[in-house]
């Protein structure tokens, strides 16, 4: 069960309960495990998310980092307003080819008009596999 904090936008609380935080987070097998503005966490399965010679796909780290940082950013926004991503880099430090994937999600910049998040991938042991960050555009609705 995803431990969201009180006082969110209803709505965007029931999109993310009802979703999972979206069609490909639940395609991937990510489960939300806490979610705020400041300090988000996930966790993904290598199964199913692999590359050809069975590493855990660097496109499936981003799909981590970016549900996680959009999310938290979406909160941060508020009421009447979404968060549109404008900038993402990742940066492969390790690879896994099973197990259980964490993403630990902390808010760099939490302004009016932009978001910026560092998401760290780590295996079962700990050992950081990737670094993602991630800028997200705050608008109006």
């Amino acid at each position: 069960m995803t431990k969201i904090p009180d006082g969110l936008d209803p709505e965007l609380v029931d999109r993310i309960l009802g979703t999972g935080g979206g069609e490909l987070t639940r395609r991937m097998g990510i489960e939300l495990l806490e979610v705020s503005a400041e300090y988000s966490v996930a966790t993904m399965p290598v199964e199913g998310n692999r590359q050809v010679v069975g590493l855990l796909h660097g496109g499936a780290h981003v799909v981590l980092g970016e549900s996680l940082g959009s999310i938290s950013s979406a909160i941060h926004a508020g009421p009447g307003r979404y968060a549109v991503g404008i900038e993402i880099n990742a940066s492969h430090s390790r690879s896994v080819t099973s197990g259980l994937v964490t993403g630990t999600c902390r808010a760099l910049v939490l302004g009016r008009t932009l978001c910026t998040h560092e998401i760290v991938m780590t295996d079962e042991e700990g050992r950081r596999l990737s670094t993602v960050r991630i800028t997200n555009m705050l608008r109006d609705r």
